[in-house]
């Protein structure tokens, strides 16, 4: 699904990764944990594509992602993955529908599709009631769940998570983890996530530990 192939990435005089290489099966919920620092997110935002290796490969469902042009590469990105950061990210003048509806919008997909999608993911999430309301009228669950949400609309292959459940209380954590395998069982996809959580790190089919750049278990 996933191959990264003697990953580096520097900036300036710092080298943050050491030629890391991986792989990540379909289906997989694997976790990346380390110390602060030891390159989790960079390493993340390169498999996402949201950023670039100095050297080395990277591999999704046998495409070698940076050999796209920048045009192709965003198309990739919004066909083929999904994102959820820390802290939701949703636009504030738009409605938990809206926001969900943008990715697939962007993607070329009819304003009727879009929300015919968005209503059943809402569903799903047991927000339904919520659907008009905006960011600052939902709690922080809420709002990760839309985050989560607006992640599936164009039915990724894979997710990338950012210490999802890093801005959560111990309930909502608690929901976001057991979303996110029932989201795998149900759907199919592949969650990659940088994690301090223990819990959630437990949780996950596979831990990856990162120190100074370099993966520092077998994997």
């Amino acid at each position: 699904m996933i191959q990264l192939k003697d990953i580096t990435k520097s900036f300036g005089s710092l080298q943050v990764l050491r030629g890391i290489n991986l792989q990540i099966e379909r289906g997989e919920v694997v976790a990346i944990v380390g110390p602060s620092g030891a390159g989790k997110t960079t390493l993340l935002q390169i498999m996402g594509t949201l950023d670039k290796p100095d050297d080395g490969q990277v591999l999704i469902d046998g495409q070698d992602v940076f050999r796209l042009s920048g045009t192709k590469l965003s198309r990739f990105r919004n066909e083929h993955i999904g994102f959820v950061f820390q802290f939701h990210q949703l636009l504030p003048e738009f409605t938990a529908l809206e926001n969900i509806m943008i990715p697939a919008m962007i993607g070329g997909t009819g304003k009727a599709e879009a929300r015919r999608r968005a209503m059943e993911l809402l569903e799903f999430m047991k927000l339904t009631e919520r659907a008009e309301h905006k960011p600052n009228e939902l709690s922080g669950g809420e709002k990760q769940r839309v985050a989560v949400a607006r992640a599936l609309i164009n039915k990724p292959d894979v997710v990338f998570a950012d210490e999802p459940s890093g801005s959560l209380d111990s309930q909502n954590k608690e929901e976001l983890h057991r979303l996110f395998f029932e989201l795998r069982d149900r759907m199919g996809q592949t969650f990659v996530i940088v994690t301090h959580d223990e819990t959630l790190a437990a949780m996950a089919d596979r831990t990856i530990h990162i120190c100074d750049g370099k993966i520092s278990t077998p994997v």
